[in-house]
């Protein structure tokens, strides 16, 4: 699926190319348009779907199994909005302007919203954080965040034209140079994902029966949202945010392999890059010869699963 995905994303766009003659383009670059396209055009967008696909689908199933909370994900509890409204202020205060200096705005914002929701969820709860509490919470700092930045946004023209396309999530806008300064980060939070992710398969039995098994479990917590924090950070300073698919993907993926969060964060990493290389093809394909950006596409997918997710819970009790 997720080379099929790729395939049709290199096709695909204002000027549709045969399947035979990207395929010839990937193995022989030449000079002929087909190569010009496929290599310059759409390979670099391709490659930051894949990267940024992969890292808001961990986050998301991170944030699932930190919470122990299923209808988590960076964007829903605000995370993609802190880190947009933090680069935002950057880009109009500070003037900012480049992508080495939108991540650490994006970390900054990233780190302090997931802690921020984290805090008033545990607070909501007698014991642990409450699913519910974390999800409201999540909505109602989004909201305000997302407000902030749309102010700062129309009160400053500049400010606007930089951060337009980059709010609605985009992987047209950015290029391989620019993912070169993230990819690091990314990996890190890779490396951080596969180092908690059997602490957090105890941490789901509830936090005393995990400490009673051996489990650190402030040092996984705290290793988690690290991990959330540069996987988010570093993908909506790349893209901006992207919604539902830290959502979407894990609930796809546990359906198939089961609870166990080893192959939960495995198949994220397959799962995430086809639903936004899918995404921006579709946007590509069905706007022609323009395109739609690929956040608009996902929230329009992803607020359906959504509202289904929570009637499902609310069913059978949050």
């Amino acid at each position: 699926m997720l080379a099929v995905a790729f395939l049709l994303s290199l096709a695909n766009g204002a000027n549709p190319i045969p399947y035979s003659d990207v395929w010839d383009a990937i193995w022989h670059r030449g000079d002929n348009e087909a190569s010009w396209i496929v290599w310059d055009q759409r390979l670099p967008r391709t490659v930051i779907g894949l990267l940024t696909g992969a890292a808001f689908a961990l986050a998301g199933a991170l944030i699932q199994a930190l919470t122990r909370n299923p209808l988590a994900d960076s964007g829903i509890l605000g995370v993609n909005a802190g880190a947009g409204l933090a680069v935002t202020v950057g880009v109009g205060v500070l003037g900012i302007s480049s992508i080495n200096q939108y991540i650490w705005f994006s970390f900054l914002g990233a780190a302090a919203t997931t802690v921020l929701v984290y805090i008033i969820g545990v607070a909501g709860g007698a014991r642990g954080a409450n699913p519910a509490t974390l999800v409201l919470a999540g909505v109602a700092l989004g909201a305000v965040f997302g407000g902030i930045t749309s102010f700062l946004t129309l009160i400053d023209p500049d400010t606007f034209e930089s951060v337009r396309n980059w709010n609605l999530g985009s992987v047209a806008r950015t290029s391989l140079d620019d993912a070169k300064f993230v990819i690091p980060f990314l990996l890190l939070g890779f490396v951080l994902a596969v180092l908690v992710s059997t602490d957090l398969n105890s941490i789901a039995l509830g936090d005393d029966l995990a400490a009673s098994l051996g489990t650190k479990v402030v040092r996984t917590r705290v290793l988690t949202i690290l991990a959330v924090t540069v996987l988010a950070g570093g993908a909506t300073a790349l893209t901006g945010g992207i919604g539902f698919v830290g959502l979407m993907v894990p609930h796809v993926v546990r359906w198939i392999v089961g609870p166990d969060q080893r192959w939960i964060f495995f198949y994220c990493l397959l799962g995430g890059p086809i639903m936004v290389l899918l995404a921006d093809t579709l946007g590509r394909v069905i706007a022609r010869p323009g395109e739609i950006e690929v956040g608009i596409l996902t929230a329009v997918i992803g607020a359906p699963v959504l509202i289904a997710l929570v009637r499902r819970k609310n069913a059978g009790g949050l």
